[in-house]
């Protein structure tokens, strides 16, 4: 894995805040961190000063970091709603891969919210997507799974429920489910992904520097927490499980408690103030 580099694609510094904000700002209710060393620790994953500081910035406009200033000194914190989408997100990436998914009901989506609301529109997308919808035609979209509490829970939260459609019910038996799914998920992509993360990390052990740590398992978490987006967790009697998806993720969570303590200090120690 390059230095100071993920493996894959080049996220934004707002998304890799979200990320760290997930994995070492604990307790969440309460803990405050120093601005400074957020931009410190985004500095060792190579971001400039001036890209942190506005990405810092925006989260706070968008109601994802309350701002705290004493004298000299900013602090940020979660708000409510950030922890609620951290929640909501460590359940899908601590539970994903880890049983096999029965073949049952299917969830249709459909939505047609006006462009005046289109901050909803764009939040809904998200959302669906980290709770394993694939898009099938404009507005339409799919998962493999019963996902009714949690889209009417969204539906309600974003106040866009007139504007859509729910939908519950199985493929038909002679449905080319394989093929149909490759229309909503890009199959082969999030096969190769997979492979491709086994082969970054998998030569990486518990026994790094804590500097070293906290970069390692800052980027396996960053890199694993796309998977629930990407992977329907399509029913195995329907479609087989992407090849390397098991070893993914026997490996992602062996290196993330191992390497938790050593990166925990490290994020510790830049941040605290």
């Amino acid at each position: 894995m390059p230095e100071s580099a993920p493996p894959h694609g080049d996220p934004g510094p707002q998304e890799l805040v979200m990320t760290l904000l997930g994995t070492y700002v604990s307790p969440r209710e309460s803990r405050r961190v120093w601005s400074g060393g957020l931009v410190g620790v985004l500095a060792g994953l190579g971001f400039s000063d001036g890209a942190a500081r506005i990405a810092l910035a925006r989260l706070a406009r968008r109601d994802l970091l309350a701002r705290h200033k004493a004298g000299r000194l900013v602090h940020y914190s979660l708000t409510r709603r950030t922890i609620a989408l951290l929640e909501d997100g460590d359940r899908r990436i601590f539970s994903l891969g880890r049983r096999e998914r029965e073949v049952g009901q299917w969830t249709v989506l459909w939505q047609s919210i006006p462009e005046s609301r289109r901050q909803a529109r764009e939040r809904l997308v998200r959302r669906l997507r980290f709770l394993g919808f694939g898009p099938v035609q404009d507005g339409t979209w799919i998962a493999p799974h019963d996902r009714e509490a949690e889209v009417l829970a969204l539906l309600a939260e974003l106040d866009v429920a007139e504007h859509a459609g729910l939908m519950l019910g199985k493929p038909s038996a002679g449905l080319d489910v394989r093929r149909f799914a490759a229309r909503a998920w890009n199959l082969d992509g999030l096969a190769a992904r997979y492979d491709a993360f086994v082969r970054d990390f998998g030569g990486y052990s518990g026994d790094l520097p804590d500097a070293e740590a906290f970069q390692v398992r800052t980027w396996l978490t960053h890199t694993f927490r796309a998977f629930p987006s990407l992977d329907p967790e399509l029913p195995v009697g329907l479609v087989p499980a992407p090849p390397s998806r098991a070893a993914a993720v026997e490996l992602f969570h062996d290196l993330y408690q191992a390497l938790a303590p050593a990166a925990q200090r490290h994020f510790d120690e830049v941040t605290e103030k």
